[in-house]
C-alpha cells in the first residue's frame, strides 16, 4: 500500500480525472449559489445545473465531465463530532458526468483510482436493492460491472433507500441510485470505512428528499433525460485508510496543525470537538460567513462558541486557539488561496466573537452552576431545564446544543420542545415591540433608514442594504475598468433583496464581461481592502479623482468613500453619504442576476450579495 500525504492524494486525483478527459474545476464557496441550501454539502452543488439542462458543460468547460476538489460543511454532523471519523467541515473529491459516461466508466474510474493509483483493497462495495414503489428496480448493471472488474459477487452488498439512494439536495434536483467502494488500512482493525460514493443521476424529483421517502401526492420523481453521474470521495477519510490511522484526527492534515492543541487536551472527544470547528470556523469566515443570529452565521456562531466553552472549562485561552489558526492557514493556504488573503480578517472576526461571548461566559456559567448542580443518580428533570435554560441562551449567548450538553454531564433531562417554544414566543414578542417602535418613531412608515437609495425597516435589514451599497460603489468600479470610462451612473435603487444600477453604455454586455466584472469585485472582497471616509471642500475631493452622480446635488464640503490604505493609491473613491461597511470582505460574494436595456444609451444590472 502506498503512503501518500493528504496534498499529493488531492493531486494524484486531479491528475488522473484530467488524464481521462475531465476538465478541472476550483472549488465553488461554502456559500451556495443555491436559495435551497444554507452552505455547500457535496460537490455537485456548483454543477446543479448542467444536470438540469440549464447550463452547457462543453460550453463552460470544453468537456462534459469534469472533476474537483470541494470545501464541503454539513450540519447533519455536528452532534456526532468527536468520534473518530466525524466532520462538519471537509474536503469531497469528485468527477462528474453531464451526459457524457455513465456506469461502467464511473466505476471503472473508481476502481483503478482506488487500487492502482492509491494502492488500497477494496473491502467491499454495494449497489441499489430497489424500490418499485417510487418505480426504480434494483441496479443489476451496475453489480455486473463491479463483477467484471474481479470484484467477488459475495463483496457485492444490496442496501436499500438510506443508504444507497442520493438525493435529492434542497427542495429539489438530480437524484438517483449509488454505489459505493468500501476500503480499510492494513492494520485498522475496526469496520471499512465507505471512501467513495458513485451516484447515478437518472431522475429528477420535484420535491425534498423527505418528501421522496414519504411519497408525497403532487412530487413526482422523473427519468432525466440526460442521465449524469456524481462521485464524491471523503478526502479526510481517504487519506485515514491510506495512511493507516486509527481516527481521523491522526491524518496529516490535523497532525501537522492541530496535532499539538490535541496532544495537550486529555479528554479526546473535547479535543476532537476544538479541532473540527477551529478548522470549520476557520474555512466559514475565509469564505465570508460572518457570525450572526441568522441561517449561516448562526452555524458559524454555533461553532465558535461551543468550542469557547470548551476552552472555558479546559482553561485554554482564546490567543492559543487563534495561534493555531495561523497553522491552519499554513496548511491549507497554499490549495485554498482565499485563506491566505483573508488569514487577517479570519483573525480579527474571531477574536471580536470572541470577546462578544467571552465577557458573558464566566457569569454564564457560574449562574449555570447555580441553577443546576451535579445531578446524583439517574437523569432528573430538573426545576425548569426548558424555560429556564433559554435565559443561558438569551442572556448569555449559550447555543443549544451547549446547553444540553451541559445539562447531560450533570445528568439533567433538557426539555428541547419547551426551550424552542420559549424562543418562538420571545421571537414574537421582540418583532412586535420592534414594529410597534418603528411606527411610532418614522410615523408609521417602519423605516430606520430611507435616503431614497438605501431603505432598511430593522437593524438586521440595514446591515443588508448598507453591504449591497458598498457592493454597488465596487461594481461601478468594476464596470468602469471592463468596459472603459464611458461607464457613467445613471441612478441606484437597493432593497434588501439585491441593488440596481443603472450606467450608461451603448450595448448589452456578454456573459465574459459580466463574469470579469463579478470577479473583479469578489477579487476585492477576498483582498479585505479597509473603507475609509474623509470630508473635503468639493472643489477638492474632485481633484482626488473620486466619482459622483452627475444629477445629485453634493453638500459642500462633501464626504469621500474610499476603499484601500490612502485616497491617493485608493482602488476605488466615490462622493456619498453612506452608510458603508468597514472592509470590503464584509460585502460577501458579488453575484449578477440580470442585465438588461432601459432606454437608449442606458443599461441596468441587478446584483445581489450572498
Amino acid at each position: 500500500m502506498l503512503i501518500m500525504t493528504a496534498n499529493e492524494i488531492r493531486q494524484k486525483f486531479l491528475e488522473y480525472m484530467k488524464g481521462t478527459g475531465h476538465a478541472v474545476v476550483p472549488s465553488s464557496s461554502l456559500i451556495p449559489d443555491d436559495p435551497s441550501v444554507l452552505l455547500t454539502t457535496a460537490g455537485m452543488q456548483q454543477f446543479k445545473k448542467y444536470y438540469t439542462g440549464e447550463a452547457d458543460a462543453m460550453k463552460d468547460f470544453g468537456s462534459k465531465s469534469t472533476a474537483s476538489v470541494q470545501k464541503s460543511f454539513r450540519t447533519s454532523d455536528i452532534e456526532s463530532v468527536g468520534d473518530e471519523r466525524h466532520l462538519t467541515f471537509f474536503e469531497m473529491l469528485g468527477n462528474f458526468s453531464f451526459g457524457g459516461y455513465f456506469k461502467k466508466e464511473a466505476i471503472t474510474y473508481g476502481y483503478e483510482f482506488i487500487t492502482k493509483v492509491m494502492g488500497l483493497e477494496i473491502s467491499y462495495v454495494t449497489i441499489f436493492e430497489g424500490k418499485e414503489d417510487i418505480g426504480v428496480p434494483k441496479d443489476v448493471e451496475s453489480k455486473e460491472i463491479w463483477k467484471s472488474l474481479g470484484v467477488p459477487e459475495d463483496k457485492i452488498i444490496e442496501q436499500g433507500m438510506d443508504d444507497v439512494f442520493w438525493g435529492p439536495t434542497g427542495s429539489g434536483g438530480p437524484c438517483g441510485p449509488t454505489t459505493e467502494i468500501y476500503a480499510k488500512g492494513k492494520s485498522f482493525t475496526g469496520e471499512p470505512l465507505e471512501v467513495w460514493n458513485i451516484v447515478f443521476n437518472q431522475f429528477y424529483y420535484s420535491g425534498s428528499r423527505e418528501e421522496l421517502n414519504q411519497g408525497v401526492e403532487g412530487k413526482k420523481l422523473e427519468p432525466l433525460p440526460t442521465p449524469g453521474v456524481d462521485t464524491g470521495m471523503g478526502l479526510e477519510r481517504l487519506v485515514m485508510v491510506s495512511q493507516d490511522v486509527p481516527t481521523i484526527f491522526e491524518i496529516d492534515l490535523f497532525r501537522n496543525s492541530l496535532g499539538a492543541l490535541t496532544d495537550s487536551i486529555p479528554d479526546k472527544r473535547s479535543a476532537r470537538i476544538i479541532a473540527d470547528h477551529l478548522r470549520a470556523s476557520t474555512f466559514l469566515l475565509a469564505d465570508g460567513v460572518r457570525p450572526s443570529n441568522k441561517e449561516r452565521g448562526y452555524i458559524l456562531r454555533r461553532l465558535i462558541r461551543r468550542m469557547l466553552v470548551i476552552a472555558k472549562r479546559l482553561n485554554l485561552p482564546t490567543d492559543e486557539l487563534i495561534k493555531y489558526i495561523g497553522n491552519i492557514v499554513k496548511e491549507y493556504g497554499n490549495f485554498y488561496l482565499e485563506l491566505s488573503v483573508n488569514s487577517g480578517v479570519i483573525v480579527d472576526e474571531f477574536r471580536a466573537e470572541a470577546k462578544k461571548f467571552n465577557a458573558t461566559l464566566d457569569k454564564g456559567l457560574k449562574e449555570f452552576d447555580r441553577r443546576y448542580p451535579a445531578a446524583k443518580g439517574s437523569a432528573v428533570e430538573g426545576r425548569h431545564a426548558g424555560e429556564d435554560a433559554f435565559d443561558l441562551y438569551q442572556s448569555y449567548g449559550f447555543p443549544l446544543e451547549v446547553i444540553g450538553e451541559l445539562l447531560t454531564e450533570r445528568n439533567y433531562k433538557f426539555n428541547e420542545v419547551e426551550f424552542r417554544a420559549k424562543l418562538d414566543e420571545e421571537i414574537k414578542k421582540h418583532q412586535e415591540i420592534s414594529r410597534a417602535g418603528g411606527e411610532k418613531k418614522f410615523g408609521g412608515h417602519g423605516l430606520i433608514l430611507d435616503t431614497g437609495e438605501l431603505k432598511a425597516g430593522s437593524e438586521e435589514e440595514l446591515k443588508t442594504v448598507t453591504r449591497l451599497h458598498t457592493a454597488t460603489h465596487m461594481l461601478q468600479k468594476a464596470l468602469r475598468e471592463v468596459l472603459g470610462d464611458e461607464v457613467h451612473q445613471a441612478g441606484s435603487d437597493i432593497t434588501t433583496e439585491r441593488t440596481r444600477f443603472d450606467f450608461s453604455f451603448p450595448r448589452k454586455l456578454t456573459p465574459e464581461e459580466i463574469k470579469k466584472v463579478e470577479d473583479i469585485v469578489n477579487q476585492k472582497v477576498l483582498e479585505d481592502l479597509p473603507m475609509n471616509k474623509v470630508v473635503l471642500p468639493k472643489a477638492e475631493a474632485e481633484k482626488t479623482g473620486a466619482l459622483f452622480f452627475f444629477k445629485e446635488k453634493y453638500p459642500d464640503p462633501v464626504s469621500v468613500y474610499y476603499l484601500g490604505q490612502n485616497i491617493e493609491t485608493a482602488w476605488s473613491k466615490e462622493f456619498c453619504g453612506g452608510p458603508h461597511v468597514t472592509r470590503s470582505g464584509e460585502v460577501g460574494k458579488l453575484k449578477i442576476l440580470k442585465e438588461e436595456a432601459v432606454g437608449s444609451g442606458m443599461r441596468r444590472i441587478r446584483a445581489t450579495v450572498e
